[in-house]
């Protein structure tokens, strides 16, 4: 099988936001289409609100208006299901219940012909599951567009259990035909992009249950010390504490409440509060007109120290330290002390600043310490969280504040906790990666690909992998496995056996 023909109809079932969207991508890529909905009129209303959309793209010079009066003309709103007799895809795009989707597609195969492909939008359920009652389960497949569905171009291709391989093939080429860029994906619990994207959000929250640094704070590191496009808050307030709260107890219920998938009893509290983010008008952030900005913690201006040792050869991206530290002027000498392995600045107060490695900074045997967080570019990061040990002195901690002010930076200094901010947060991303690819849920090359355009990450964890260094990113997470020791930063065998060779 191949994609379907653009001269051939697709039907959309579901005339909310996504349904809508998927219609006009149908549209625009040339299939007649058919809207249908259960709510008597419905249909109607969608099919005049995709004809406004296609309005303001000719207003916008981004369609010709010839190309719209076709597309209208071949959008048609439907009364019964059995005016979908002759589709040769139906997109399913409808409540998030099982029972539901289960109802609706069983009645479709009483109407459609036996070559028909049946496709799901869900996000949150298995697709599998939705098709095991069908009678023949094998032309099933999940297409998971993401929202707005005209604008982003992934979409995921998911094959349940029983669905042909041929069936996969087809939805992906079409959908590929339309524009976007599919990636196939197994029937596993949130597929790719909210499988893997969990510890994003998880890690945030965790960090602010621990109190080691204010929503904006987190926010503003990841966002200026690792390139996403928004912090986690912001990010869950966009999308919604309900709508991200549901996707993650989805996720976890799926894995039978695995550990690494724990939702958040600080987002459970919010949106049993009503705190549901922008469209409640507040969130982790206060929406209000004439609201206060809440903003990130960072340091006044501290005087840089003139000099600084390096001691050994600094972990995976901050071995570019010295060179940037001899670039601003300080300058750098090599410290002969013997020592561990592990590398580190001694600032002139005699406190060591290290990379952080999954050990808090307090209680260091070798004297006063002071972590800095990771950033996969030290040169263009704009900002540095430094996480003090008790034993650092308030000198201390304004000598390290200094030196990567020096170097341009704006510092968040936070508390002491394990893997700080943004070393947590992408070591577990690329450890759900290594697993998921090894479990055969996607390709490496899919999985990138997912999350850059799935949720707009700066890079891919695999590229991230290869930046930090697998066995940094396994031994982070193996120290903190045994600093929390409650199974949820145990490091995959996936990522173990990726040490014999580059993952």
């Amino acid at each position: 099988m191949t994609a379907i023909e653009a001269g051939r109809t697709v039907a959309v079932v579901g005339t909310g936001t996504m349904g809508q969207g998927i219609a006009q991508v149908a549209l625009v890529a040339g299939h007649p289409v058919l809207l249908y909905d259960a709510v008597p009129g419905r249909a109607l209303e969608a099919a005049s609100a995709v004809g406004r959309r296609l309005d303001r793209l000719v207003e916008k010079g981004r369609m010709e208006p010839a190309v719209r009066d076709a597309a209208r003309a071949r959008l048609t709103p439907a009364t019964a299901l059995s005016e979908l007799a002759d589709a040769a895809l139906v997109v399913e795009a409808i409540v998030e219940e099982l029972g539901a989707k289960q109802e609706l597609f069983a009645a479709l195969e009483d109407v459609v012909g036996a070559g028909c492909l049946l496709a799901t939008n869900t996000s949150s359920l298995s697709v599998t599951a939705v098709a095991g009652a069908l009678r023949l389960p094998g032309r099933f497949v999940g297409l998971h567009f993401f929202n707005p569905a005209p604008l982003l171009p992934l979409v995921e291709v998911v094959s349940g259990f029983r669905t042909d391989p041929a069936a996969a093939t087809t939805a992906y080429e079409t959908a590929a035909a339309w524009g976007k860029s599919p990636v196939r994906s197994a029937d596993t619990p949130g597929f790719i992009v909210n499988r893997i994207a969990r510890p994003f959000y998880a890690e945030a929250l965790r960090l602010y249950e621990e109190r080691a640094a204010d929503p904006a704070t987190i926010d503003a590191v990841l966002r200026e010390s690792c390139g996403f496009r928004m912090g986690p808050f912001e990010l869950m307030d966009l999308i919604g504490q309900d709508v991200n709260e549901a996707v993650t107890r989805s996720v976890w219920e799926g894995f039978f409440q695995d550990p690494k998938f724990t939702p958040s009893l600080a987002q459970r509290n919010l949106v049993a509060s009503g705190l549901l983010g922008r469209k409640s008008g507040r969130g982790w952030y206060d929406y209000a007109e004439g609201a206060a900005e809440q903003l990130p913690h960072t340091a006044e201006p501290c005087p840089a120290p003139a000099a600084v040792a390096v001691h050994a050869k600094l972990a995976g991206p901050s071995a570019v330290l010295p060179e940037l530290i001899d670039e601003a002027g300080i300058k750098v000498t090599r410290d002969r002390t013997p020592s561990e392995s592990t590398g580190y600045v001694r600032l002139p107060g005699g406190a060591r600043l290290a990379l952080t490695d999954g050990c808090p900074a307090t209680g260091d045997v070798c004297g006063p310490m002071i972590r800095f967080d990771l950033a996969l570019d030290y040169r263009s990061a704009t900002r540095i969280a430094l996480a003090p040990g008790a034993e650092a002195s308030p000198e201390d901690v304004r000598e390290a504040v200094g030196l990567f002010q020096a170097l341009g930076k704006k510092v968040s200094v936070i508390e002491d906790v394990p893997g700080m901010i943004v070393a947590r947060t992408v070591a577990m991303i690329v450890d759900f990666a290594a697993d998921a690819e090894a479990r055969g849920v996607a390709s490496r090359g899919d999985i990138d690909t997912a999350m850059r355009l799935g949720v707009n990450y700066p890079g891919g964890p695999s590229e991230w992998a290869e930046k930090a260094g697998n066995h940094w990113v396994w031994d982070l997470l193996d120290t903190m496995h045994h600093q929390y020791a409650s199974g949820r930063y145990g490091p995959s065998w996936a990522l173990r056996r990726s040490l014999k060779s580059p993952y």
